[in-house]
This record gives structure tokens, sequence and C-alpha cells, in this order.
């Protein structure tokens, strides 16, 4: 269980970002980062301005990283979605 623990802190990376006039860092797995960035060039908006828009948007009661990694996945379902076939 250790090993575990450890392996997944260490797949995190940590970015500090200023939103809102303080400083802030979040932990995220490089995957994420990585569809976040994606989604932010299709938006035309840089990373910060992206997160600054999830920080400002999201429940309260969810933590940002969390609220990043949600947006990422749906994003990324949204994008895998098939049209649904006429019936005829």
């Amino acid at each position: 269980m250790r090993a575990t623990r450890d392996m997944t802190a260490s797949s995190l990376v940590k970015r500090s970002l200023a939103l809102s006039g303080h400083r802030t860092s979040v932990a995220l797995e490089q995957e994420f980062w990585d569809a976040l960035d994606a989604l932010a060039a299709t938006r035309g908006q840089t990373l910060i301005a992206l997160v600054a828009a999830e920080d400002a948007a999201r429940d309260p009661a969810r933590s940002l990283a969390s609220a990043l990694r949600v947006l990422a996945l749906n994003t990324a379902a949204a994008r895998h979605e098939q049209p649904i076939p006429s019936q005829m």
C-alpha cells in the first residue's frame, strides 16, 4: 500500500498560479495538464485564463483540482461522443 501512495504522489505535477489576486498551487497528473493545455488552445485561451474561469465557475464545495479533472474528463467525453444514427 505504501508504494502505491508514493507512486501516486510522485505522478502529480504541481503548478503555482495567481488567481483572483492570490497565489495557489494545483497538483494534477500530467495527463490532465496536457488535456487542459489542449482545451485552452482550442478555445484560444491561455491555461491561466482557462483555470481562472473554472475557478470562478466551480462550486466552492469542490476543490479546484477536482473541478479541473472533471472539466478535462467532460471535454474528452464530449469529443468522443458518436452522433445518434437517424432512424428510418
